[in-house]
This record gives structure tokens, C-alpha cells and sequence, in this order.
């Protein structure tokens, strides 16, 4: 959700500068040229997922189609351009009026991908799609990282809760993004107060080891949460000697203490002797929360351990290693003239280095077996063959410049979740190997 579902003020600056110079150059020349009317499709792809990836999640959809909504050259937009000769003044005046009337297509928010997925094409004039590529490359990448990382974490965690915790370690308005793009993932609330009021994610937090130095001994901080917070409150104890505060937590709060925290030291061993200590002062329902620059092997190597949550901060927020996805954005098919009834003609980059492309404009299917369970990834050109239809993948997202319709995050969430368990059971093992599916193209 975000705060139009909540009924708050949504601020909706421009966009517009969020790309690349050479992509108003190309829309300078193309004019000139005679060549920007002409129908273009580009697709959103990667030519391999992130070195041992299984699969890739798609995230960021939603944020895409706001930031083309808002893709506008105002007047203090237009005055930078011209103040700085980034292109002429015929240019300038094309710009002022542009809104972008194509059609975008793509998987669903929340999907998984592999390489070659066309998980979003852009139909249009060359001049209005062109001038997207850099802010839907930007989010997407982003986001998209960042779920698949959140949806790893997931699978090691299981049932046991995820907290975002990583606002502090990235820039502050990519930080709100990456929420988001961890609840998509399967966390279940963030400590970024910014991704709670933006998006409606729940959000948690309690205190630091800074507030137990405030005070003149631990027992007098924990009083003071306590007292603020109530018993329910989480106490950090791991600033001094863990034992003693755990002592000293349930000797204040009682068995209704909600959880203690543990941020250092082996997890492992310490999260075993809190929770006997725990049990035996009689508090059997307080959770225990661990931090600590935590990943999917982290988490998933305290599979044993007695451990109700985990905050995971820097790796959640970076991709765990892999801070982008290489999606690219490429022109593969684009009309013969501005002719409106101009047939298109596939187009693609041949290359050395790997870097090709399939020419066409795409549709995605995906293969599944008797029981459900997916098979391959089918990417073709032309008519979808029969055995494959109603297992396509793309769904409209605007259509003449209209977004057609916003997700709930709820339903996003949701559906990664329900696709996720659609895929092999190799599909959650952490260990590097080859996307699960294999990517066929007819």
C-alpha cells in the first residue's frame, strides 16, 4: 500500500532528471532525423541472474509506474537543460509537453524471473520510450536486488520473523525502497518509520546500546523502558554481561517481558543459554531477537538455534553481495517509418563479449508439470502455442499513458510467496548453482 491507500498526502516531484544525457541527446537527433515517431518496442531483461542465483524477484513495478506518471520537464527542469546546452531549443519545446501515451506491459510485481524474462516492455514512440530507460533501470535493478536477497533470507528463515533494519546503511531514500522491497521479499516490518508512513509496512523498534550508557546502571535503563514501553517491550541485553541482564530484564518486567535482544557475540551458544535461562526464571513466552550483520547463511546456520526473530541490515540492503540485477533496456523491435500502420521489424544488438540480444517483441510463458510445479521458462515471438496458454506471464500496466491499476503491497507480497512455492525444491537451496529453470526460447 502507500499513502494514497492510507489517505495521506503523497508528494510527486518530477522525475524527469533521473536519467542519463545521452538519452535526451538521441531524442535531439532522432528528431532531427525524422526518425522519433517511429513505433518502438523496448524490453527489460537480464542476460544471467547474479553469480549462484536460483532465481530473480521481480520488484519496483509499482514505484516504476509512479515515477513515469510523474515523468514531466517543468519549467525549473527546462531552465537547467537550456542553462546548461544539453540540447536545442526545439528540443526544449517538445519536452515541455511530454507525457508519455505508450503502452507497458510486464510480469507481475512479486514474480520470479530468469535470464532472457522480457519482465517489462515499453511500447511507444521511440522519442517517449527511450526517455524512460534510465529511471525504470535504476528501480528496477534496485529493487529487484534487494527482493531477491529479502525472498533467500526468507527461505532460510522459515516461519520465524524478519525485520528490516537496514535504513542506516544506505541513502536514506534508497533505504525506503529497500523496505518494500523487503516486505515483497517475505520481512514482515521494518524499523525505516519513512517506509511505514510511505507504504503502510508495519514497523518496530525499541531501543540502542546507547540508551542503556545513558543511564547509571542497566537495571535503571531497563526500569525506564519499562516503564515507558511496558512489560511487552524488547530489552537490549548484550551492552555488559548478558546473563545478568537477562536476570535483571525478567526481575522488572516479569514472565510478560515481550523479548530480549542480542546484537554480538557467537549467536549460536548465546541464544541456547538465554533461552534456559529464560525458561527457568519462568519467562517461557519471551522472544528472543537476534542482529548482527546477519545474511541467508547466517540465518540459516541458526536453524537450530532457539530464535524467534532476526534484524538484518547491511546484506538485506546491499543484495547480499549482489547489489544489482544487470537488467538492460533494449530497443528490440521498431516500425519501418512514423507510419502509424508501419509493420514493426525485430531489431537486436549483435556483439562480441556476450552481449546480444533476441530481437522481436516478446511474450513469456511458464511450462508446469501435472502437479503444478514449473519446468521451464518459454520466451517466443509470435502467436503463445496452445499447449502454453493461460500460463502467460506478462499483464498490462498502462495503457495510453493511463496506469490501469496499483497493487495493494499485501497482494504483491502474497504472490511472490504463492510463486515461490510453484518452483522446484531446489529452488530454496542457498548453495550457488544454476538458475532452477531453464530459459527456452521458440
Amino acid at each position: 500500500m502507500n499513502t494514497a491507500d492510507l489517505g495521506l498526502p503523497v508528494a510527486v516531484p518530477s522525475t524527469a532528471l533521473f536519467t542519463d544525457q545521452y538519452e535526451l541527446t538521441m531524442l535531439q537527433a532522432a528528431l532531427r532525423a525524422g526518425t522519433a515517431d517511429r513505433r518502438s518496442v523496448f524490453e527489460v531483461f537480464t542476460r544471467r541472474l547474479p553469480e549462484g542465483r536460483r532465481y530473480g524477484v521481480v520488484a519496483g513495478t509499482g514505484r516504476v509506474l509512479d515515477a513515469v506518471e510523474n515523468f514531466r520537464f517543468d519549467t525549473d527542469v527546462l531552465d537547467f537543460l537550456r542553462s546548461r546546452g544539453v540540447v536545442d531549443e526545439p528540443t526544449l519545446q517538445w519536452l515541455a509537453d511530454f507525457r508519455f501515451r505508450g503502452d507497458i506491459q510486464g510480469y507481475p510485481e512479486g514474480e520470479v524471473y530468469f535470464p532472457g524474462s522480457p519482465l517489462l516492455r515499453v511500447e511507444g514512440s521511440f522519442a517517449e520510450a527511450v526517455l524512460l530507460e534510465t529511471v525504470i533501470l535504476s528501480i528496477l535493478n534496485h529493487d529487484s536486488a534487494v527482493a531477491a536477497a529479502a525472498s533467500r533470507m526468507s527461505l532460510a528463515a522459515g516461519v520465524r520473523q524478519l525485520i528490516e533494519m537496514g535504513a542506516r546503511r544506505t541513502h536514506e531514500l534508497a533505504a525506503v525502497a529497500a523496505s518494500r522491497a523487503a516486505y515483497i521479499g517475505g520481512f514482515h516490518s521494518t524499523s525505516d518509520l519513512a517506509a511505514g508512513f510511505r507504504y503502510g509496512i508495519p514497523t518496530v523498534g525499541t531501543s540502542a546500546h546507547a540508551f542503556t550508557l545513558l543511564h547509571d546502571s542497566e537495571r535503571d535503563a531497563f526500569t525506564a523502558q519499562i516503564e515507558s514501553l511496558g512489560r511487552g517491550t524488547t530489552l537490549l541485553v548484550d551492552t555488559y554481561d548478558v546473563a545478568e541482564a537477562v536476570r535483571t530484564a525478567v526481575e522488572l518486567a516479569g514472565p510478560e517481558l515481550g523479548a530480549v535482544r542480542i546484537d554480538s557475540g557467537d549467536l549460536l551458544l548465546v541464544a541456547h543459554r538465554v533461552r534456559q535461562q529464560l525458561d527457568a526464571l519462568g519467562a517461557r513466552d519471551t522472544r528472543i531477537v537476534v542482529t548482527s550483520d546477519l545474511d541467508e547463511y547466517a540465518i540459516a546456520s541458526l536453524a537450530a538455534a532457539p530464535v524467534d526473530a532476526y534484524g538484518v541490515g547491511t546484506q538485506l540492503v546491499t543484495g547480499s553481495g549482489h547489489p544489482t540485477c544487470s537488467m538492460v533496456y533494449k530497443l528490440v523491435a521498431r516500425a519501418e517509418s512514423a507510419d502509424p500502420a508501419a509493420p514493426l521489424v525485430p531489431v537486436a544488438k549483435k556483439s562480441l563479449g556476450g552481449k546480444t540480444s533476441v530481437g522481436g517483441r516478446k511474450w513469456a510463458a511458464r511450462r508446469v508439470d501435472a502437479d503444478g510445479v514449473a519446468m521451464a521458462e518459454v520466451v517466443g515471438t509470435g502467436e503463445v502455442p496452445p499447449e502454453l496458454a493461460g500460463n502467460e506471464l506478462l499483464v498490462e500496466l498502462l495503457r495510453g499513458g493511463e496506469v490501469l491499476s496499483r497493487e495493494p503491497l499485501d497482494t504483491v507480497r502474497d504472490r511472490h510467496a504463492r510463486v515461490r512455492e510453484t518452483l522446484p525444491l531446489s529452488a530454496r537451496q542457498l548453495s550457488r548453482g544454476e538458475p532452477v529453470l531453464p530459459t527456452e526460447y521458440v
